[in-house]
């Protein structure tokens, strides 16, 4: 069986779960073939196709064109399947040759399953399974879900009627994606994220009352991200005289960053919250692990994979209870759920969990890390994949 992943680009290293995935599926026995825009990454896990060229200059455009229409000659029939199909819903010719330049390396699959890594990638593409005789599969992941349809109402109406079966990272978005219109009829199955404890070597870590306080949160600099809410509870904290350094591991918008670097600036808060970039994946794994306390302030997660990272490695983990974070922490058990998106509740929340004696601390610690060994583990979901297909 060959499984063909439509993604933007191939994984980098710091995304583990299309990674983890991949490995998991070939060690099932499955081919897995990547379909994406371009692989400048030199990704080599598996099979990359890339989408064909765009130019600014009509000629090369025009050159590159022919060129790829020449290409499909020895999958006509599936050209032939996908204009027709698009012409039933409608598109004109122009958008069809579009679709079918743009398309055409995933028109020359063979595969039994195309699978759309978030829902978005499926824009523009929902008849092109069907087209070359595959089963469609698409997942729910976050932003595609939560923030996208607010823009774009109606956006997945024809995914639905197209899409055989459905993966979400959680059953909170399994829950909204019901709510925009998908069939609670179709055939779904919510497979977590995981992770490898064997390679998470985890020592939990707890703060002696003379140490300086140290939080990491691993997020990328965008709003809903609630990195504003984070410099204002680290407000409060610098205010109640808490020694502490906050660190933030993730890139994002440029203009972004500047907004949030001028608020730490403004706040004087330069020596407390500390922007570390993208880092990679093993770095941010240590930076976690040297950390007391790890905080996600997200106004909506899919799930969170850093969470569950952090949970793995024994971390004391307090998040506001959005989206699929409740299904990730068990609150009061794995961890410390916050009701309000509020910085004063979340600041208040960390002075709680400083107050705790160590013995407390380690219940927290060892009952996360053995929840996430029972229920999250990479085995468990190379075995859930392999079913989801099969």
């Amino acid at each position: 069986m060959t499984i063909g992943i439509v993604l933007a680009k191939p994984p980098g290293y710091t995304e583990t779960f299309f990674r983890s995935k991949i490995k998991g599926l070939q060690e099932k026995g499955l081919k897995v073939n990547i379909y994406c825009q371009e692989n400048k990454i030199g990704f080599d896990l598996c099979p990359v196709y890339s989408r064909p060229p765009l130019s600014k200059s009509p000629a090369f455009q025009i050159f590159h064109t022919l060129f790829t229409y020449i290409g499909l000659v020895g999958s006509l029939n599936n050209v032939r399947r996908f204009i027709g199909l698009e012409k039933k819903e409608g598109t004109t010719l122009s958008k069809i040759l579009k679709k079918i330049y743009l398309n055409s390396h995933m028109l020359k699959a063979e595969v039994d399953w195309l699978h759309f890594g978030f829902a978005t990638m499926a824009l523009e593409r929902e008849l092109v399974a069907e087209a070359i005789g595959a089963k469609m599969a698409v997942s729910f992941r976050g932003f595609d879900i939560d923030v996208y349809p607010l823009k774009n109402s109606g956006c997945y109406q024809l995914l639905w009627k197209k899409v055989d079966k459905v993966h979400a990272i959680s059953e909170y978005l399994l829950n909204q994606a019901i709510h925009l219109g998908l069939p609670k009829e179709k055939p779904a199955e919510i497979i977590h994220p995981a992770v490898n404890p064997v390679m998470l070597q985890n020592s939990p870590r707890f703060r002696s009352k003379n140490e300086k306080l140290k939080l990491i949160t691993v997020a990328r600099l965008h709003w809903i991200k609630g990195i504003d809410l984070l410099i204002a509870a680290a407000e409060i904290l610098r205010e109640k005289n808490i020694e502490f350094e906050w660190l933030i591991a993730g890139a994002g918008d440029k203009k972004e960053e500047e907004r949030y670097r001028f608020h730490v600036y403004e706040k004087k808060l330069e020596k407390h919250v500390i922007f570390l970039g993208a880092l990679p994946h093993a770095q941010t794994i240590q930076n976690i692990n040297d950390a007391d306390i790890y905080v996600q302030t997200s106004l909506s997660e899919g799930f969170c994979n850093a969470v569950l990272e952090a949970q793995a490695l024994g971390k004391i983990c307090i998040a506001f209870s959005v989206g699929g974070l409740p299904e990730n922490i068990v609150n009061e058990k794995s961890g410390f759920l916050v009701d309000t998106l509020s910085a004063e509740e979340l600041a208040v929340k960390i002075t709680e969990v400083l107050a705790f004696p160590e013995s407390i601390l380690l219940d927290y610690s060892e009952y996360a890390v053995r929840r996430v060994k029972n229920n999250f583990s990479t085995d468990m979901q190379n075995t859930l994949f392999q079913r989801f297909y099969e």
